[in-house]
């Protein structure tokens, strides 16, 4: 897999110019886009070509566009990208054998309302993440669903209230924690990992006020606790100058009297038992001990 999509699927599948250009060329841009590896639907937006092959491939099948390739379809990012498109075809339709392999089928009925322009609603592309995807996964869809502005918080509420059927409970636990401010999929995953750790109450983007009047707003933080969550991009933002801000913010937040602790993306996505097992310790460790709620922190708006 060239380097640059590489680095697209680690971003959620989507991208703008300026977060392309923070981890390749120009010219390797370019590239990309003379052999069809990255496509540019839009001016500065860029998305992998899977997004596009799940409109085809849904309308020679007759079926609608749904879960994660419905989401990238939407311009939201992904945790992982599908190998194959994800559809949803009537109950009753039959779908030849020969069809099959070219896409991940599901059956269900749609209300018009949930269908536009062949792929599902924003609002039904989130619940049907969250009711047949693991729950990073589908934390990772919601969150960037808010982010993007297509839903609203007040959304996923209402429609929390009429939820039914089988995985009901799965879905409303999406629609309750998914938050607009988790920056990217990396983030949401460490964070769907956090809220399995009891005692650990993770939120993002929370403003912290430093040394100087500084402010800075760590990717998640627990007040009670006294801790800080990096998801560190480093491999993803190079340079001397990031690295000096990286160390800086880091060193800072320890004098101030945070514990920090930072994971990789791989970490994240492919070691979780262990990253799991960091955090339940850190929270034994931090609960055991006395400590007094930390002055100086101020949500941002």
């Amino acid at each position: 897999m060239p380097a640059l999509v590489d680095h697209m699927a680690r971003l959620g599948g989507v991208a703008t110019r300026s977060e392309l250009l923070e981890i390749a060329s120009r010219t390797a841009i370019a590239r990309a886009l003379a052999d069809g590896s990255v496509h540019r639907p839009r001016r500065g937006r860029y998305v992998l070509p899977q997004a596009e092959q799940s409109l085809r491939v849904a309308h020679e099948l007759s079926a609608v566009v749904a879960l994660r390739s419905a989401a990238l379809t939407h311009g939201w990012k992904v945790r992982t990208v599908p190998e194959r498109p994800e559809v949803i075809v009537p109950r009753v339709r039959k779908v030849r054998d020969e069809s099959r392999g070219r896409a991940t089928l599901r059956r269900a009925a749609l209300e018009p309302h949930e269908v536009e322009r062949g792929v599902t609603s924003p609002l039904r592309t989130v619940v049907d993440c969250a009711r047949h995807l693991p729950f990073d996964e589908a934390l990772s869809v919601a969150d960037s669903a808010l982010r993007s502005g297509l839903l609203r918080p007040t959304d996923l509420m209402r429609a929390g209230a009429h939820i039914q059927g089988a995985g009901r409970m799965r879905v409303l636990r999406v629609l309750h924690n998914a938050h607009r401010k988790a920056a990217n999929p990396f983030e949401s995953s460490l964070r769907a990992i956090a809220l399995d750790v009891q005692g650990l109450a993770v939120v993002p983007q929370v403003g912290v006020r430093l040394a100087g009047g500084e402010r800075v707003a760590p990717d998640l933080v627990d007040a009670t606790l006294g801790l800080v969550l990096e998801a560190d991009s480093h491999e993803f933002h190079t340079g001397r100058a990031r690295l000096k801000s990286d160390c800086w913010r880091y060193d800072e937040l320890v004098v101030a009297g945070w514990r920090v602790l930072r994971f990789t993306w791989e970490q994240v996505m492919f070691e979780q038992v262990w990253v799991r097992s960091v955090l339940e310790r850190v929270v034994a460790l931090l609960t055991h001990r006395t400590h007094k709620p930390l002055d100086g922190l101020t949500p941002q708006a």
